[in-house]
């Protein structure tokens, strides 16, 4: 299995709450939501379905989940909504317990945890393991080299300040482009893979 990390960022590298205003307003974020008016269905969308599609597995932090829980079981008809809706979800958290994964089906697994279990899991055969949004998550995964796909939608927007989604921890990492992709919207799919 491989790890297949999808964001979407701002100009200023910023990746916080793309998706509504109550996503994540911590740190006193006030542009939540700055994500939907640059959303080309037909070429973000056909992106998000590709990747999807091949993978396997959804790998979340615990905001995340909780976000996604409240919004995709409702929806259903369309590729991507329900296979969301049914693959196996790994959530990351200290805080939650199996009872709480109420979006199934669903695996806890604890912070401490995170970097052994994705490498066993990166050992398995299988469809990709699919992540999008969960900063802490990715950060933690970048940081010990266990991400093997980074897809970038950098959005014609800058938002002055937020959440970013790299490890500030000194290193230097390299990436070689794979594909770049420009939507309607000015958006730029950018599909990194990580130099070794």
């Amino acid at each position: 299995m491989r790890v297949l990390v999808s964001e979407f960022m701002s100009l200023d590298g910023v990746v916080q709450a793309p998706g509504g205003k109550e996503e994540d307003a911590s740190g006193g974020f006030l542009h939540g939501g700055w994500s939907f008016e640059f959303f080309d269905p037909s070429v973000m969308g056909a992106a998000v379905d590709e990747y999807a599609q091949r993978s396997e597995a959804l790998l979340q932090g615990r905001r995340t989940y909780e976000v996604s829980a409240a919004a995709w079981p409702e929806r259903s008809g369309d590729t991507l909504w329900d296979w969301i809706n049914s693959a196996q979800k790994y959530v990351v958290s200290a805080t939650l317990s199996e009872s709480d994964l109420a979006w199934g089906p669903a695996t806890i697994i604890r912070p401490s945890e995170l970097v052994e279990k994705v490498a066993a899991l990166r050992e398995q055969p299988g469809g990709d393991i699919y992540v999008y949004g969960s900063l802490s998550v990715v950060r933690a995964l970048l940081a010990d080299g266990l991400v093997d796909e980074l897809v970038l939608m950098i959005e014609p927007i800058t938002l002055g300040g937020g959440k970013t989604l790299f490890p500030a921890d000194g290193e230097a990492r390299k990436f070689d482009l794979i594909s770049a992709q420009t939507a309607k919207t000015g958006v730029q799919i950018c599909r990194y893979r990580p130099r070794r």
